[in-house]
């Protein structure tokens, strides 16, 4: 059995309402009051965390070592160190966007993207960490991670199933007891026929931990699956709006649809339930709109039925319909007025 994970007193797992995300990256565009506006849009559409992504582009990179050249990307001809320098949350921010989604009852939290981000979450108390696809491949940094004693939460993406053994092996020998992965796919936006999602399911029992999604697809529909399939956890980029631009606006979240992926969500949720068959007490009374056998003309005793005089109708109040051919032929024992309900005593 998968046990729940506490953060920061939020219960996760299958018997709680899914966990969910919403990432901010860089759609701040490098203005400390939209990143604080979408804070406040994150909580009033009902999100449960806010997530930063804690780096400078001189941790990430080198001026000059690289450009993007895929066609496809939505950064081509982007220079790496120029890119990260344009998303970087400044790090003085997080402490003021921290105590902005605590005031709305909301978690904030970060990926980390070396070492040095780890010891600044630590001053900040951050309550778990999220450790980014590209990075779960980093050892040095998940031992840090793991030394905090704080859950972790670990997007899979652009792996292979022994790079996740290995990092899952890695954390826990380093001392974390709660892991949360995040199924992922590591394109931006990402289409839904790579996504995937039944994995899910078989990664849970890969690895005995709760299975989430971070999803780069466009719209819910792929998260609500996602939950319908016993993911814990959704994590969506979010913005205010996409026109508004920005490195990852375009396979981001307005308000609107974030509200709608937690209304949606729960839902999933709740309709998953438990194997059923038979009649639930909600439906007892929907029982009176079968059908049943009745007298579609008026009937005198000794009179033979027929189909002419007996029907299969609503509502039912009469034999079950499963009786009508054995009624046929019959003779009535009584007269019966039409639109009477048979039973057995009338024949």
């Amino acid at each position: 059995m998968i046990n729940d994970i506490t953060i920061a007193s939020r219960l996760v797992g299958p018997n709680h309402k899914p966990f969910i995300i919403a990432e901010m990256s860089g759609n701040h565009n490098q203005s400390l009051e939209r990143a604080l506006a979408i804070v406040d849009a994150a909580a009033q559409a009902g999100a449960d965390a806010i997530k930063l992504q804690t780096y400078t582009a001189d941790t990430m990179t080198l001026p000059g070592a690289f450009t993007i050249e895929d066609e496809n990307s939505l950064w081509k001809g982007r220079e790496l160190y120029d890119l990260y320098k344009e998303a970087y949350t400044p790090w003085e921010w997080h402490q003021p966007i921290f105590d902005r989604a605590r005031e709305h009852g909301m978690l904030a939290f970060s990926s980390p993207f070396d070492e040095t981000a780890v010891d600044f979450l630590e001053e900040l108390e951050a309550p778990v960490y999220k450790i980014a696809s590209f990075e779960n491949t980093d050892h040095p940094l998940l031992r840090k991670v793991a030394a905090t004693g704080k859950p972790v939460i670990m997007s899979t993406g652009a792996a292979t199933v022994q790079e996740v053994a290995e990092a899952v092996q890695v954390l826990r020998e380093a001392g974390c007891q709660e892991l949360i992965l995040l199924k992922c796919t590591s394109t931006y936006p990402s289409t839904p026929e790579n996504t995937n999602l039944l994995t899910i399911p078989h990664m849970r029992e890969l690895y005995g931990v709760q299975v989430g999604l971070s999803d780069h697809t466009m719209g819910v529909g792929a998260a609500v699956a996602a939950v319908a399939l016993g993911a814990t956890v959704i994590e969506k980029h979010f913005t205010l709006r996409r026109a508004d631009g920005g490195v990852d606006s375009a396979f981001s979240l307005e308000p609107e649809e974030l509200n709608m992926l937690v209304v949606e969500s729960e839902r999933a949720w709740l309709a998953m339930g438990h194997v059923q068959y038979g009649v639930q007490k909600a439906e007892e009374k929907s029982r009176l709109f079968k059908r049943s056998v009745y007298a579609a003309q008026d009937i005198k005793a000794g009179d033979v039925l027929t189909k002419e005089n007996i029907r299969v109708i609503r509502p039912g109040l009469g034999l079950a319909p499963k009786y009508y051919d054995d009624l046929l032929g019959k003779t009535a024992t009584t007269d019966i007025k039409a639109g009477t309900p048979f039973t057995w005593g009338m024949v």
